[in-house]
């Protein structure tokens, strides 16, 4: 299978910025409004595209949470009992395609391949069933560009595979590629229907983080959740897409669902965002990974933390925000104001992916108007290495953990975290 799909690369070699340089005309591209000037962002196009994409990517995650929710749809497991559903295979393949039509000498590094489909539908094919496949095809062909139009199953296996392990071999050099996390956070998707998941795209330049969009179709500004005065994100509503271009700072704009016609339009009337101005750890709001508790972290050797934020005027105490799954809904939370720090510990049999941080990390950034150059660092203060997995550009290794903040919190954090690690 993989033999076959890489007789579609151009090469095997990493890809430079060359291949920016050779991306299509501009009357080519699905032309999605931006934020800001295109002069100012030296990659409008690939943003553009991404934005475009990202936003029909969110549409049919919304169409498919409708099936699941109507009992009509299906939920599956793959071998590491983690679960998928024809969501996550579909805007794989959407996105793979429609990146791969505009920019065909970008790979793309993503979280599925197709083995899972392919011999789920053996098994279908034995039992008379209809496919996850011939489901996963007709999710795509709905939201796919007029092109598209005529899909088969084989190319949309091929689609999903271009960012699947064996697609592409990098080296050491500095590399130009898509990051893509399909759904982040899929146990949140399986929830009910305000649960939080992201759809998040993010475009590497020679081994700098360039650009990110992040789609989260059920986000709202919840009033309850306290703000920080200088966060005038003004997001509201249903949905929310988040873009971030390195030096154009991080915008979002909201989605509306349009109940009639049964599709998800956007409007423009982007947002400006910024992490929020909190300069004191004990004031600072937290969140973190649903799998690890606020004990196993080095804050919990000088605070406690609570969910109430009318206690957190208690000595001791800090606000720990309950979020629901993935990473990116967290990162997301800190580069809005609604989160101050996310803080994740690396556990030895837990891998760390790089699609589940890479948008984050520029969003984030750009969110921080430049306060502090390493809001997004290890335990040890050292910036992500998203190269350190030179082959893939697959995995992190994160020294002790990952830690997000609003840049003014950095040093502080670093400090208790480098004096009570050893201590847990």
């Amino acid at each position: 299978m993989a033999a076959m799909f890489l007789l579609h690369l151009h090469s095997r070699v990493s890809v430079s910025r060359f291949a920016i340089a050779q991306s299509p005309p501009r009357s080519l591209l699905t032309r999605a409004s931006l934020p800001f000037p295109q002069e100012k962002a030296q990659f409008h196009r690939e943003l553009e595209a991404a934005v475009d994409v990202v936003e029909r990517a969110c549409r049919l995650c919304v169409d498919v949470k409708k099936s699941l929710l109507s009992s009509k749809g299906r939920i599956f497991e793959k071998n590491d009992q983690t679960p998928v559903t024809i969501a996550d295979f579909g805007v794989q393949a959407l996105i793979s395609l429609e990146l791969g039509r505009l920019f065909p000498s970008i790979p793309l590094v993503a979280e599925e391949d197709s083995a899972f489909l392919r011999s789920s539908t053996a098994d279908s094919e034995k039992d008379g069933d209809t496919s996850l496949a011939d489901l996963v095809l007709s999710a795509v062909l709905e939201k796919a560009s007029d092109g598209y139009k005529s899909l088969t199953m084989d190319n949309v296996l091929k689609a999903i595979d271009r960012g699947g392990k064996d697609a592409f071999s990098f080296d050491s050099k500095p590399a130009t590629y898509w990051v893509l996390d399909p759904i982040d956070g899929t146990r949140g998707f399986l929830k009910g229907i305000e649960a939080l998941y992201v759809v998040g795209l993010a475009l590497v330049v020679e081994g700098k983080i360039t650009l990110g969009v992040m789609g989260c179709p059920n986000w709202k500004e919840d009033s309850r959740s306290p703000k920080s005065s200088d966060n005038e994100t003004g997001i509201s509503g249903s949905g929310v897409v988040m873009v971030a271009h390195v030096g154009c700072g991080t915008w979002t704009r909201r989605l509306f669902q349009d109940v009639m016609s049964n599709r998800m339009i956007s409007q423009d009337g982007w947002k400006r965002c910024f992490v929020d101005g909190c300069e004191l750890v004990h004031e600072a709001r937290f969140c973190i990974p649903e799998s690890q508790t606020w004990d196993s972290l080095p804050f919990s050797v000088l605070f406690s933390s609570t969910t109430d934020a009318q206690s957190v005027t208690e000595e001791g105490k800090v606000l720990l925000l309950p979020t629901c799954c993935g990473s990116l809904c967290k990162y997301l939370m800190v580069a809005t104001g609604r989160a101050s720090v996310f803080i994740v510990r690396a556990k030895i049999k837990t891998v760390i992916k790089v699609w589940d941080h890479a948008v984050g990390v520029i969003c984030v950034h750009e969110a921080g108007g430049q306060v502090c150059p390493l809001q997004v660092t290890d335990w040890s203060g050292s910036p992500l290495n998203f190269a350190v997995d030179k082959a893939g550009r697959r995995i992190l290794y994160p020294s002790g953990g990952v830690l997000v903040s609003n840049g003014r919190l950095n040093e502080q954090l670093l400090k208790i975290i480098s004096s009570n690690s050893s201590v847990l």
